[in-house]
């Protein structure tokens, strides 16, 4: 698991998204403003999350938050070009340029779209073997658990705790993986 995605995370330079006058700040392990009061997560962060994620090829993911577009870029090299990633932000002026980003890593089967207002996540387009969520909630959003498969996995940090949860038919399997600070999740 964590070979695929230090193998992922190394091909998709994170400076790619970051804006120029941050991109001398790409190799510092921490987070890096790209605007909007948003970041660039740090990329320890992102390596744990995204092992706790778990992706496999030709999965269907949810990026939430998707920022700067490049945890996007890396899904989208996790799950290959049978697999599909919906990258989901919710400031405007961050989707052009995360989208410009993306373009070289994310093939025909990656994309970056405009949160819906009133919906959190992407339930038209549910279910998914997958969720990644980067930015904190304040609870374990029934609304995201509801877009998994029977089997699917959403990674979240809840009130600065990572958690990993697992659907299981009606039931949501949880741990906890450490402490971490995100920006908030906006979930209106």
């Amino acid at each position: 698991m964590g070979d695929s995605v230090a193998r992922a995370m190394g091909a998709v330079p994170r400076a790619d998204f970051l804006p120029s006058s941050v991109r001398a700040h790409a190799r510092i392990d921490a987070p890096v403003p790209i605007g909007r009061g948003q970041t660039n997560s740090q990329p320890t962060t992102v390596r744990i999350m995204l092992e706790l994620l778990d992706v496999r090829p030709g999965h269907r993911v949810l990026d939430l938050g998707a920022g700067s577009g490049w945890t996007t870029a890396i899904l989208a090299l996790l799950t290959g070009p049978n697999g599909r990633v919906i990258g989901i932000e919710r400031h405007e002026s961050l989707i052009a340029p995360a989208r410009s980003a993306l373009e070289p890593y994310g093939g025909t089967h990656a994309e970056i779209r405009q949160a819906t207002r009133g919906a959190l996540g992407a339930p038209d387009d549910a279910p998914f073997d997958r969720i990644l969520v980067s930015a904190g909630a304040t609870r374990l959003p029934p609304e995201l658990t509801d877009q998994l498969v029977d089997g699917g996995v959403m990674v979240i940090p809840v009130d600065g705790v990572m958690l990993r949860a697992v659907r299981s038919g009606d039931d949501i399997r949880v741990t906890s993986h450490g402490l971490f600070s995100f920006v908030p999740l906006i979930e209106d």
